[in-house]
């Protein structure tokens, strides 16, 4: 798990000398044990009163302020650190040899590991669970003692996630954040509880065994030997050398694991496990924190998969992310980054009320990546062309006419899908270092009775979409964003058969007097190529004719919070739906951004009616021109079909920019 995120929260851990035990099945790597014998450069220290290191915190600053800074700059901060940012268990094992092995019979403490860098000022705190819960409880209620304002976060693995149930379910007028990472409250069911009562009869003789079993089932030891594997291709010889010090690393793992987990610390370790399972389960009515669950499909130890849904369906907050690949400790894992899923999930606050402007950071270079490279068949498949227009008036290619100092208002179509959104977010943060923040439908945050994945829009929110609401659009705005809207919301990205390029806007000027409040420049755009990628063939009409379909629409429509109820007709009609596409060889998308208009200076005069639905007629009709302008010039470009653009591609290197029509 990389640490990246710095500054998001306080994180502390918690340790034990008083039984010893291997914590690289048991803890992610943000939180590392600290001991005396641990290098001073990994770890910081902490006092077990206050719960956590509170020192050398992140002054917070504007949004303007933390994303406009350089792409390149932020690249190279990331890769000065990256050498902490991406340890591997391996690396972990080995700084925490004299840990384990030492036993000074001190008190349990907490530690805050250097790796994640400075917390803000306001950061909540995030406490780690392997430990008991009565320690847990004494700085959770001092925490909350010190900063009552804000939330505190649980993060329990295995075991851990039933030690932080069982500290949310005796402290319900706290404000916690629970996130459990394959909690072991499915015990009973699990592998492990058949192996208790036959260890309690063992002959003490053979308990040597049982730690090399039990870590073959968490498959550390195999992903110690891959990990050399997926660092990428490498020449033969250094592959074989590498192999070769992973399987010395590993027999070393394994006889210090049998080491400091013998056969009596093992049998213990299994009756707490039983006992905390225990104990949970029968307190889960009793809770009332939000929850976020992480399961592994691949879980040799415990049925995590089946346990996150068992846990949704009881705990009254909850909601879930799998990870089909991932093995029992997951927080272990290359890929999984506790930061990304944190705030991909939206559970990110720093008071009692989430604020979806303010609470958000922007996604680290290493993040960003990540997201590009999973949508990237998405530009390879549209190839997208990216026009502007300066003041004066001239179209450009490139991105280059729109201002970079906010607040920025675009305002456009929403195709089919909204399948744009990604090739123009993504295109600003890369190219101009430009966040642009989407204000979205609610139902991308909330699901709909579960008929919705939430999780399919991880991404999005990371990225720094927001629900749709007149405060989020203010906050937005006063934070000096580049803001995304869709006046035609739904009801144009989920279109009808033939409707292609028609916009579905309110009567009413909704954005334009927000717009001229913050004095902020307003860019409207156009975006066309759905109808070169799909063709709808059976749309809502035709769903809502089917019994069987139109109860699963009315269904989904209960679920979700509706906009727009008090408007009559087509425009009103928000309801989600999924239209059956008809797949086309690949066209291309293409977008141009009309001329900036400028709010600055007109507050007053756009307080009149009449003047604000002058421009919001002005914003509207340009959209309509830019649309009609690339229709007609798409039509003279030899490269729209993919065919013509692979073959290009071929003869002048895959990521060559393919060129279109002329300006």
């Amino acid at each position: 798990m990389a640490a990246t995120g710095a500054g998001v929260l306080s994180p502390a851990s918690c340790f034990s000398p008083l039984r010893r035990r291997i914590h690289a099945q048991l803890q992610p790597k943000v939180s590392v044990a600290a001991r005396e014998s641990v290098p001073a450069t990994v770890l910081q220290s902490s006092t077990t009163t206050n719960g956590g290191s509170h020192n050398g915190r992140l002054e917070k600053r504007s949004e303007a302020t933390r994303v406009g800074r350089k792409y390149d700059s932020v690249a190279k901060s990331e890769g000065q650190s990256s050498s902490s940012s991406s340890f591997g268990l391996k690396d972990y094992y080995e700084q925490s040899i004299g840990m384990m092995r030492s036993d000074d019979g001190g008190p349990p403490r907490w530690f805050s590991p250097l790796e994640c860098g400075a917390p803000s000022s306001d950061s909540p705190l995030l406490l780690f669970l392997p430990e008991l819960v009565k320690l847990i409880e004494r700085t959770v209620r001092s925490e909350n003692h010190r900063s009552p304002s804000r939330p505190i976060y649980l993060v329990g693995e295995s075991l851990g996630g039933c030690l932080a149930l069982a500290v949310a379910a005796r402290n319900p007028d706290i404000d916690l954040m629970l996130i459990l990472a394959n909690p072991a409250t499915c015990f009973s069911k699990s592998q492990l509880q058949p192996i208790l009562p036959f260890l309690e009869i063992m002959p003490e003789q053979l308990h040597f065994g049982m730690p090399y079993l039990l870590s073959l089932l968490t498959g550390a030891p195999l992903r110690m030997v891959t990990a050399t594997v997926e660092k990428g291709l490498l020449p033969l010889q250094q592959t074989i050398g590498e192999l070769s010090k992973a399987i010395i690393d590993l027999s070393s793992y394994l006889s210090v694991l049998a080491e400091v987990l013998p056969g009596d610390t093992l049998l213990w370790k299994l009756r707490m496990l039983r006992s905390a399972s225990a104990y949970a389960n029968s307190r889960l009515h009793a809770v009332k924190a939000r929850t976020l669950i992480l399961s592994s499909g691949k879980d040799q130890l415990l049925p995590s998969r089946e346990e996150g849904e068992r846990l949704r369906g009881i705990l009254p907050n909850c909601e879930i992310r799998k990870f089909s690949d991932s093995n029992h400790a997951i927080l272990l894992e290359d890929g999984v980054d506790l930061v990304t899923i944190i705030k991909g999930c939206s559970f990110y606050r720093r008071a009692k009320v989430l604020d979806y402007a303010s609470d958000y950071f922007p996604p680290s270079p290493s993040e960003f990546k990540k997201m590009y490279e999973s949508c990237r068949w998405i530009e390879v498949a549209t190839a997208p062309v990216m026009l502007s227009t300066l003041e004066n008036g001239k179209i450009v290619k490139g991105i280059a006419g729109i201002p970079s100092k906010g607040p920025v208002l675009f305002v456009g179509y929403h195709m089919l899908l909204g399948l744009e959104v990604i090739s123009l977010v993504s295109r600003f943060w890369a190219e101009r270092n430009i966040l642009v923040r989407g204000i979205a439908h609610p139902m991308l945050f909330e699901g709909s009775n579960g008929t919705v994945d939430v999780s399919a829009y991880d991404t999005l929110r990371v990225m720094g979409a927001v629900p749709v609401s007149g405060s989020n659009f203010y906050k937005l705005l006063s934070l000096n964003s580049h803001v995304l809207l869709y006046p035609g919301g739904v009801r144009e990205a989920l279109h009808r058969k033939g409707e292609e390029y028609k916009l579905f806007w309110p009567e009413r000027s909704e954005f334009v007097r927000m717009a001229a409040r913050f004095g902020a420049t307003i860019i409207p755009f156009g975006a066309v190529g759905e109808d070169d990628l799909a063709q709808v063939v059976f749309d809502y009409e035709d769903q809502m004719k089917i019994p069987f379909l139109k109860d699963e629409l009315e269904k989904m429509r209960e679920g979700i919070a509706m906009l727009r109820t008090t408007v009559d007709g087509e425009i009103g009609n928000q309801d989600p739906h999924f239209p059956l596409l008809l797949p086309k060889l690949p066209g291309r998308f293409y977008y141009l951004f009309g001329r900036p208009i400028e709010t600055e200076g007109r507050k007053l005069e756009l307080r009149d009616r009449e003047r604000t639905h002058e421009m919001y007629v002005e914003v509207k009709s340009e959209v309509e021109r830019c649309m009609a302008y690339l229709k007609e010039k798409r039509e003279n470009d030899p490269y729209r079909n993919i065919l013509p653009r692979l073959i290009y591609q071929a003869t002048h290197g895959f990521d060559c920019d393919v060129p279109s029509f002329e300006l």
